[in-house]
């Protein structure tokens, strides 16, 4: 082997180790963020297949699956498993989807692209960040990325639908809390009857300065305030979001607890949520 050759592989090795070493996903996260949780049938063709509280979920059809969110870095096995465990094959998931580009929620995204090839489709406001692994993100951003960047495949704006088999997704605007935090809508049936299903990104503040002292984000106010408003007016039967505290999942359902989709149907608790985040805006708005 030449000179030249072993520099080339040197320099290869020494590249592949800083490019690694750019992606700084936080250490101080909740440890339930990463506490594995078995998964679990939620309604029809609908499965919670994430972490104790980092909400993933599983939407299968005839024609393979779409996976919304992956938790951290770490989870990527976790998720495997959980699908596996319900029997399905992983390597069947065609479309991965977000709520929201921060790193507690495609943490492990791209591992999961470059292992199943499935598609990858985001709101177009959270694009960029998502390409810059949470670099360019107006909260979280830093010097470095929080998880491995990625490219969208096809990118989502509002009221788009994603469609797979025989199963339709709309996707939902929600931004404040990213530029392109999204929820979705869609219809799940079993036997009995047909379910529809929201999967919201609930507009929490994730900011701790004042709305006017962030320049990457002039709109961020007015983005609160309406989606705030919309997130108000949809109808559902069921109701989920990004993190299960959110939406009451360890009162709702206890691991091994037989199928009922009637535990998440609470727009009571939907409503109260979302009138404690009106009540944090408006302090935000105001200064308090």
């Amino acid at each position: 082997m030449t000179k030249i050759a072993v520099l080339l592989i040197s320099l290869s090795v020494v590249c592949s180790e800083v490019i690694a070493q750019t992606v700084a996903e936080p250490q101080n996260t909740p440890a339930e963020w990463a506490k594995p949780y078995p998964p679990f049938r939620v309604a029809g063709n609908l499965y919670y297949v994430g972490t104790y509280d980092l909400a993933c979920y599983l939407v299968t059809t005839p024609q393979g699956n779409i996976l919304i969110n992956t938790g951290l870095a770490a989870s990527a096995p976790l998720i495997k498993s959980n699908i596996e465990a319900l029997g399905f094959k992983f390597p069947d998931t065609k479309i991965l989807l977000t709520t929201q580009a921060h790193y507690d929620h495609l943490g492990a995204m791209a591992a999961i692209k470059k292992v199943t090839g499935s598609r990858m489709m985001v709101d177009e406001k959270d694009a960029e960040v998502m390409e810059s692994g949470g670099k360019s993100d107006y909260a979280l951003g830093g010097q470095a990325p929080t998880y491995e960047p990625l490219h969208a495949d096809r990118l989502l704006r509002d009221g788009d639908t994603i469609r797979l088999g025989d199963t339709e997704l709309v996707m939902l605007h929600h931004p404040g809390h990213t530029k392109g935090s999204c929820s979705y809508l869609f219809t799940v049936k079993d036997d009995r009857r047909s379910y529809r299903v929201l999967i919201a990104n609930m507009p929490t503040i994730v900011t701790e300065k004042g709305f006017s002292e962030i320049p990457e984000y002039p709109e961020i106010a007015k983005d609160y305030a309406y989606t705030l408003e919309a997130m108000q007016k949809l109808t559902f039967d069921l109701w989920l979001s990004s993190h299960a505290s959110q939406f009451g999942l360890h009162r709702k359902y206890k691991p091994g607890q037989r199928y009922n989709p009637s535990a998440f149907m609470d727009r009571k608790g939907y409503d109260a949520a979302l009138s404690s985040l009106q009540k944090e805006y408006l302090n935000k708005t105001q200064g308090k």
